[in-house]
């Protein structure tokens, strides 16, 4: 087993529900250092685990693992934390209560605490809703946070992002194989048709009308199609898929116990020295939404990363993507 697990116990979630045995995977690189001052937290982002987080991770980038403590660690719902396709009845499947960012960043600084016993934290960043973590890190603990960025991500869900979020689920649920989440073999067609739309959201139409698919080793669109998206969310289980897509779309900066729906406020608590990335091309977290949320925090910068790659363009995909991600994560730790 590649990843640790903290089991935080009876957990009581954002949405009133108690999970009986909460549970959170997290994977460690690099050493901690004597004064515990070294310390970076990178959350997990949609559909992802620890594992698709180490381009990021190497000597000589800003993640230095010979320089810092570098926490990756899965929200719930990843099937590796406490899951939909991991939990006991009455929470398996379809029945697994909401869960939020500001449950998963709770949940997080437990790790962080009690585990290590780390109070400061250097940089906290992520990808997607790996950024959407962030954000609540560096909201909810200004006074730990020294630095935090997002890169396509944000931290409150905008109205047309939850509108193409519902289009996926629907992918998901209309296949009759779904059973209303009671299926006995994943939903293969619906998983299908889910990849299907995402592939349209994924990339701009810069990426389909350069046919980047062919550097991608692809003959034509239709192979590109078939060899990468129809297939890729096969290895996921459906529920916890769906769970992603809820804890996304409610995504709120403000909706907690310390902000009370004031998202001026939730910005504005944001000290920590903050760059935010999206990408020009990004249909998902377009420039306009995080520039207003950057115009509300008092020591923010945006930076566009100029890339055809859309979404992706946060995932470290061209080294061109990843120079920029790395150069802003260095300079927020110089």
């Amino acid at each position: 087993m590649d990843y640790e697990i903290f089991d935080a116990g009876r957990f009581t979630l954002q949405c009133g529900i108690t999970l009986p045995e909460c549970k959170v995977a997290y994977k460690t690189h690099g050493t901690l250092a004597h004064a515990k001052d070294n310390a970076i937290i990178y959350p997990s982002r949609y559909a992802g685990t620890q594992a698709d987080q180490t381009f990021l991770l190497s000597p000589g980038k800003a993640l230095d693992p010979d320089k810092y403590f570098i926490i990756c660690i899965n929200m719930l719902g990843s099937g590796l934390s406490t899951s939909p396709s991991n939990s006991p009845r009455p929470f398996s499947g379809p029945d697994f209560p909401l869960v939020t960012q500001y449950d998963n960043v709770r949940l997080q600084d437990r790790i962080v605490r009690e585990v290590f016993g780390i109070d400061t934290i250097r940089l906290v960043c992520g990808w997607s809703m790996g950024g959407q973590q962030a954000f609540q890190w560096a909201s909810l603990f200004p006074d730990r946070v020294q630095a935090m960025s997002c890169f396509c991500g944000q931290g409150t869900t905008a109205p047309h992002t939850y509108v193409f979020l519902e289009g996926v689920k629907q992918g998901i649920i209309g296949d009759p194989d779904w059973k209303n989440g009671y299926y006995e073999t994943q939903p293969y067609n619906g998983l299908r048709a889910k990849g299907r739309i995402w592939a349209g959201w994924a990339l701009s139409q810069e990426w389909y009308r350069e046919k980047t698919w062919e550097s991608q080793g692809f003959a034509t669109l239709e192979d590109y199609l078939q060899g990468y998206w129809d297939g890729i969310y096969f290895g996921r289980d459906a529920n916890d898929l769906l769970s992603f897509i809820a804890t996304w779309q409610a995504c709120d900066l403000a909706n907690n116990p310390l902000y009370n729906g004031d998202r001026a406020a939730a910005y504005g608590a944001i000290t920590a020295r903050s760059i935010i990335l999206p990408a020009r091309t990004d249909f998902y977290f377009p420039p306009e939404d995080n520039a207003a949320e950057v115009a509300l925090m008092p020591n923010a910068e945006l930076r566009v990363i100029d890339s055809i790659w859309g979404h992706y363009s946060g995932g470290g995909r061209t080294e061109a993507d990843l120079a920029v991600i790395d150069q802003a994560l260095k300079d927020l730790l110089a």
